[in-house]
């Protein structure tokens, strides 16, 4: 097991917006406004915000997050997108070909726009630089698991997407309902558990072998 302490992070629901559609909302030449860095290097929270809308609800004053990215991406929970009412689809960020779409609304403006595609439940995945890779024997793209300490609600969390690069800051990210599921410490923190190469079922595979009396 990997020594090294991953802080973990919460993300909230948020949108990336690409220029086209944030300038069809705020205006044409319209510029995200700066209000704070984030803690990946190049990322921030805009002053702007928009009401994300489904075929059963909405979220109103959702945070905008900059840079522009070239296409649209709305990112919630399991929970959010119930509420929506639109399927829960996981998948790694900018990875949105066959998900559901939505409006957004900004209420500022009175304007709205409906993107095809885009709002995802991100997969869990942890940021790190090449440096920390090597350190904790992965490479990109890898699935690992890793164990959570937090009072009385540790868990393991399995299909942790591993994402290298080197203007990264080492941090892994869960959405809301993860993190309601485990943290209760100001700072929570992960280890790397290799096991099984990160993969949910040979866990599954395993914990049926248990049963079966056959051991490892």
């Amino acid at each position: 097991m990997s020594s090294i302490k991953i802080p973990i992070e919460t993300s909230a629901r948020h949108v990336h917006m690409s220029r086209e559609d944030f300038e069809q909302l705020f205006g044409k030449g319209a510029e995200l406004t700066f209000v704070k860095e984030l803690s990946q290097p190049a990322q921030f929270l805009a002053k702007e915000r928009v009401t994300v809308r489904g075929p059963r609800g909405e979220f109103e004053n959702v945070a905008i997050l900059g840079p522009f990215r070239s296409r649209t991406q709305v990112e919630l929970s399991l929970t959010d997108t119930r509420r929506l009412g639109v399927p829960g689809v996981i998948r790694q960020s900018g990875d949105i070909e066959g998900t559901p779409g939505c409006t957004l609304f900004a209420a500022s403006e009175g304007t709205s726009v409906d993107i095809p595609n885009g709002v995802i439940v991100a997969k869990r995945h942890i940021h790190m630089t090449p440096l920390d890779a090597y350190q904790m024997h992965v490479n990109d793209n890898d699935e690992v698991f890793v164990i959570t300490e937090s009072f009385e609600r540790a868990l393991i969390y399995a299909n942790v997407v591993v994402r290298v690069h080197k203007n990264f800051r080492l941090a892994m990210h869960v959405d809301t309902d993860e993190a309601n599921a485990f943290a209760g410490d100001a700072q929570p923190y992960g280890v790397i558990l290799n096991l099984f190469h990160g993969s949910s079922y040979d866990l599954h595979q395993w914990a049926e072998e248990l049963l079966e009396g056959i051991q490892r």
